[in-house]
């Protein structure tokens, strides 16, 4: 069973070697997070080299959760963070490992679920992938080597999520903060995309896809509570209403 202490869940995306997978359960249970989730790992589950490679944190591999896609992994998730060496070109506030993980101490101790995203070990995450985060983190490497080993990025964050030792207050947020989570806001974005690809808003059509991931990353960065995303809801349907009485 995974431990009662509050943490955020870290989640693999695509990991292609099963030995990296276990020194990534190696570096969680170093401090003390063994919330291990695993997105479409390259060579199936389970793996025999992760558990090799995982010695006394073997725990975390058998209580691993396996998704098919990244959206699966992040879904109950409020707040999302990506490890990423550059934003690509999507707008994202970006945090060093020390502030992400202060950040994220503050949300679960207010009663939010918080999930860290690593990509693959060759290319590191698609812009789809990091289109879901809220935030980039960004490790201040040496430019002229900025390849970061899928444990090697695990350890870091998790160190820096140990290292205050502070006892997270467990109170929850009341119903003034209580905050959506990714698939309410999935399910936002789903909404005005349809209703705006109904209305002819993703033109020319060779440019339809980039503006739809741009919208999905706009509500991605927006901090939103489920009143935010009925109420968002509510003005689309107003508005189609509206267009259909006229």
């Amino acid at each position: 069973m995974p431990s009662p202490t509050l943490q955020p869940a870290y989640v693999l995306i695509r990991p292609q070697m099963g030995e990296n997978i276990g020194a990534a359960a190696r570096g969680m249970w170093n401090f003390g997070l063994d919330r291990m989730r695993i997105v479409a790992p390259r060579d199936g589950w389970p793996n025999q080299k992760a558990v090799a490679m995982a010695s006394g944190a073997g725990r975390l591999l058998d209580e691993a959760q396996i998704f098919d896609d990244t959206g699966g992994a992040v879904a109950d998730c409020d707040y999302v963070y990506a490890t990423t060496a550059r934003p690509r070109g999507l707008t994202k506030l970006v945090l060093t490992p020390e502030a992400a993980m202060a950040d994220a101490r503050k949300r679960i101790a207010e009663g939010q679920k918080v999930a860290v995203m690593f990509g693959p070990e060759r290319a590191g995450m698609e812009n789809d992938d990091i289109a879901r985060a809220n935030a980039i983190i960004s490790v201040p490497v040496n430019p002229a080597f900025p390849s970061l080993n899928l444990a090697q990025c695990v350890l870091l964050t998790g160190y820096e999520w140990q290292r205050e030792a502070v006892e997270v207050d467990a109170a929850r947020m009341d119903a003034v903060g209580d905050w959506a989570e990714q698939v309410e806001i999935e399910k936002l974005s789903e909404h005005y995309e349809q209703r705006l690809d109904d209305a002819g808003f993703f033109f020319p059509e060779h440019k339809a896809e980039n503006m739809k991931m741009n919208l999905r990353n706009l509500w991605s960065r927006m901090p939103m509570t489920r009143a935010d995303v009925q109420m968002l809801h509510g003005i689309m349907r107003q508005m189609v209403r509206w267009k259909e009485r006229g």
